[in-house]
């Protein structure tokens, strides 16, 4: 195996392992409800990961990873504290929307639903007038039947929590199409650390204001946490980070996309949730969706650069 290639599966297998905590820590934010207030939740578990980020810049800084970065910051810091408190606002109303929600819902609804972002990004790039390929609406028309079956039973009802995952997968797509704007002007890490602080800090609030706080109940929750904050936010973020740089985004969209698949397994493991057949084949539809509105944009674009060349 050549080097390339290595340094590709090793980023696929990091990539993987992210989506696997991502996907199981939807069973740490749903076991925490019995506990915790989800807001003081949200708060605790976002500063604890944001302390694991603050960790990796002193440690890189130390170690002199860091160069011109540095100085650049320095130059940039209200707009980069401007740009992470905005992230971190929307950080912190999607990730609220999708903890209340879980007490109304399946862990396998949460996760699924929760990853339509994938394909909310895309279309609301029509809203800015880009161009939309033909995958990306063939990917959004799988999702949306997928989620049909997912959530809507044959009574035509559909779960009250999976409104609340629905709202924050809009929320989520909003960041992320930030996030592609700020990232190419600030460092990834720090960027990052400024809106799990402003998502930490503003959830935090909320909770303190409107949910009980007893310390036996921190206590009891410290493992869900510490699960959802050290590793889901924390390690997590940082293996994503570390991973794309050698992985092909249409693969890394693929790996991600499993996050869903990864929360109802978890779920059934540790919840004992189970699922009806129409719910999974709702799964099945939503997964090849979020895939297809990836990889088959990605496809064409290729196979269009390719034979570009010999026109004209």
């Amino acid at each position: 195996m050549n080097p390339d290639s290595r340094k590709h599966l090793r980023a696929n297998l990091l990539m993987l392992v992210a989506a696997l905590i991502w996907g199981s820590a939807f069973v740490a934010q749903r076991l925490s409800l019995d506990v915790i207030g989800p807001f003081l939740f949200t708060g605790l578990r976002f500063l604890l990961g944001a302390t694991v980020v603050f960790s990796l810049l002193l440690y890189l800084r130390k170690s002199r990873v860091r160069t011109a970065s540095a100085v650049t910051t320095r130059t940039v810091s209200r707009e980069l504290l401007a740009s992470g408190a905005v992230l971190g606002l929307l950080l912190s109303v999607a990730i609220s929307m999708q903890q209340i929600g879980l007490q109304y819902t399946k862990v396998a609804n949460a996760g699924f639903i929760s990853s339509l972002y994938v394909v909310i990004v895309p279309l609301m790039g029509v809203l800015a007038r880009h161009e939309t390929a033909i995958g990306t609406w063939l990917g959004a028309l799988l999702a949306a039947i997928g989620m049909y079956f997912l959530s809507v039973n044959e009574q035509f009802s559909i779960l009250y929590g999976d409104w609340y995952q629905l709202a924050g997968a809009f929320v989520i797509a909003a960041q992320v199409m930030l996030v592609g704007r700020f990232a190419r002007r600030h460092d990834p890490l720090m960027l990052a650390l400024v809106q799990f602080v402003t998502c930490g800090v503003v959830c935090l609030a909320i909770g303190l204001a409107c949910e009980p706080l007893r310390l036996a109940d921190i206590v009891r929750a410290a493992p869900t946490i510490l699960y959802g904050g050290a590793l889901s936010v924390g390690v997590a973020y940082t293996i994503q980070v570390v991973a794309q740089k050698d992985a092909a985004p249409a693969h890394a969209a693929v790996i991600f996309s499993m996050e869903g698949v990864f929360a109802a397994l978890a779920g059934w493991l540790v919840l004992g949730e189970t699922l009806p057949g129409r719910a999974l084949v709702g799964c099945v539809l939503m997964l090849a969706g979020l895939i297809v509105c990836q990889v088959m944009p990605a496809w064409e674009g290729r196979r269009q650069a390719a034979s570009s060349p010999g026109q004209g």
